[in-house]
This record gives C-alpha cells, structure tokens and sequence, in this order.
C-alpha cells in the first residue's frame, strides 16, 4: 500500500496477549507501528493483483502468434531441455 492511501476504514480486532505481543516486538523492531504491520500482512495474505493481472492477460491474447516452427522439432527441443515426455 502507498503511503499516499486515503486510510478511511476502522477495524477492530480482538487478539490474545501473545499474538499482540507478537505484533509490538515486530512493530517496534521495524520502527513502525502495530497498524502498520497488520496493513502490511492483509497485504501479504491476500495481494490486490486483479488489474495487473488482466491486462497481462489483455496484452497476451492480444499479441501478434508467435511461430515456432515445425512441431517435432519443438518437441526435441523441449525434450532435449527437459527429458523425454510420454508420446
């Protein structure tokens, strides 16, 4: 998340002392705040990767076919780089 990110939302969550424990002492050696850590492992979990991930693959589908020549000799490359497949 940008530093720029209108913060807008309140969470409260309940932990047990050790998991906040936890948090504090990471808080604390990274010089940040406990907000921050819990901001940066939502972040971690669960990545906002939905429009990066659809225009690689708009661009994708719409790149110009890419030709690779005769198939046996694909499949003997292939194979020479990862061993015989199965026929």
């Amino acid at each position: 998340m940008s530093m720029s990110a209108e913060l807008t939302r309140r969470l409260q969550v309940l932990l047990d002392e050790p998991r906040y424990a936890r948090l504090e002492r990471t808080a604390r050696e990274r010089g940040t705040s406990v907000a921050t850590i819990v901001r940066e492992a939502i972040d971690a979990a669960f990545p906002d990767d939905g429009p990066d991930r659809a225009e690689a693959a708009r661009r994708f589908l719409a790149a110009d076919p890419i030709a690779f020549g005769d198939w046996a000799d694909v499949k003997g490359e292939l194979d020479d780089y990862y061993g015989p497949s199965a026929p």
